[in-house]
């Protein structure tokens, strides 16, 4: 078996003790009312057993044989050990004391405080609720009766009688037995408990409303003789303050009107004077500043009219450079047009001489050869001055491009232009001429070749 959570009954010494009391629950739902018998006690609590199980935490009543009575909780339910009915329950106090009547006591006993008769009578008459109250009043009555339970359990204890059925013992009163006694505790006192209970009520009620009543309506007289003379107070003193801050305010505006008008007089006189002093300090500032904006202007008129100097002798050199230039440009046209002319009478001369060289060379053979192999040295011929003409081209093309390449490459890109047009017009007028003496060679060559055909013709007649 486990034994007891009692963490809170250990704050004090225990003692083993077996004492009857009278426990009582006060939750509504239950009607639990039994004597007990402790087991252990302290001045926190006690664990006692009983015939029915209470949940943690459930408030109840303890009350003694001598008639003390004290409020308490359940902290702890287990069944009884072994061998054994009932169960072991676990109650603290809710003020801890002396509520055992223990003569003799431990030292830590002494020092809680003991609970009074007046405590008693104040928490009689601060029972919380209806349904406390009331079995507080049974458990008073019947208190009496069971005393005189207990005393007769102890006889028969003491007398050792013979067993019943029921078992009856100091610490265990059979359901049945305890049934019984409550059926006739209900009949013989529910009737006269309730009657007194209702009495007592409606006297307390009424009682205590008279009383309420004379309260409040004594407080209500005091709160409005009170309140009356709080008014008066609060109407003098705000008539007094109202004057008394009406005045206030008349010295304070005409006070601060002398202290602005004396400000204001102060503040034109300053302002005149500090108007005076900005406007002489701002003339010498425009009249500095006139002066080095002239000086500027001079110094500026100076260097534009040196810049400008400067930039007329520069046009007059380029225009003296650009004249030679033009000079040098008719110069080198002039130059390059006699050589071409010398070039081409020498290269037309040259051709001339060959062509009349092999003229005279085809001329002969022709006299020999028949006019299948004079027209077949005609087409060579033909082949030949066109090579010829093609090598003549080439090289006066290429002479051409070197001299103009290396005559004008000190005169830049427009001389060159004007170089490369002049080669053209010459190699097209050369081409030409080449043309039309190949031609007339061509021709001249034709008439040759047929006046020759028709002469060995005749001859081959004859």
């Amino acid at each position: 078996m486990h034994a007891p959570n009692l963490p809170d009954l250990r704050r004090s010494s225990r003692l083993p003790l077996a004492l009857p009391i009278l426990v009582t629950s006060l939750q509504p739902e239950s009607d639990f009312s039994e004597v007990c018998e402790t087991l252990v006690v302290n001045a926190h609590g006690c664990a006692i057993r009983s015939s029915m199980k209470l949940e943690p935490g459930a408030p109840v009543q303890f009350q003694s044989k001598e008639g003390r009575w004290t409020m308490a909780h359940i902290v702890d339910c287990q069944p009884m050990d072994s061998g054994q009915q009932g169960w072991k329950l676990g109650a603290m106090l809710d003020e801890p004391a002396n509520f055992w009547g223990l003569e003799r006591c431990p030292e830590d006993w002494a020092r809680l405080p003991e609970v009074s008769s007046s405590t008693a009578q104040k928490r009689v008459r601060n029972a919380p609720p209806a349904n406390g109250e009331l079995k507080a009043i049974v458990g008073e009555l019947v208190a009496p009766l069971q005393a005189e339970v207990v005393k007769l359990r102890q006889k028969l204890a003491q007398a050792q009688p013979k067993r019943s059925q029921f078992d009856i013992s100091l610490t265990h009163i059979p359901p049945e037995v305890e049934e019984k006694l409550w059926i006739r505790l209900r009949e013989d006192l529910g009737t006269q408990v309730l009657q007194q209970t209702r009495q007592q009520a409606e006297e307390v009620f009424a009682a205590a409303k008279e009383e309420i009543g004379k309260k409040i309506r004594e407080a209500q007289n005091q709160f409005r003789e009170h309140l009356g003379q709080e008014l008066q107070m609060v109407e003098q003193r705000a008539q007094g303050l109202s004057s008394q801050i009406a005045d206030e305010v008349q010295q304070h505006v005409n006070s601060g009107a002398e202290r602005f008008q004396q400000q204001a007089l102060e503040a034109g006189i300053r302002l005149e004077r500090r108007s005076e002093e900005f406007l002489r300090t701002l003339q010498q500032r425009l009249g500095e500043e006139h002066d080095s904006y002239r000086q500027e202007m001079r110094e500026v008129h100076v260097e534009v009219a040196s810049e400008a100097t400067r930039l007329h002798a520069q046009t007059a050199d380029l225009a003296s450079r650009v004249t030679k230039l033009d000079e040098s440009a008719r110069r080198l046209e002039s130059d390059l047009d006699a050589r071409l002319v010398r070039m081409s009478s020498d290269i037309i001369s040259g051709a001339r001489k060959q062509l009349e060289s092999a003229l005279d060379v085809v001329l002969k053979e022709l006299g020999t050869r028949n006019a299948r192999e004079l027209e077949k040295q005609l087409d060579e011929a033909c082949a030949r001055l066109k090579s010829t003409q093609k090598g003549i081209e080439t090289s006066v093309s290429e002479l051409l491009k070197t001299e103009v390449a290396g005559t004008l490459l000190s005169f830049g890109q427009t001389m060159e232009d004007l170089a490369q047009d002049s080669v053209g017009r010459w190699r097209h007028a050369l081409g030409k001429d080449l043309n039309s003496v190949a031609k007339i060679l061509g021709g001249q060559f034709r008439l040759e070749a047929a006046s020759g055909s028709n002469g060995n013709q005749e001859s081959s007649e004859e």
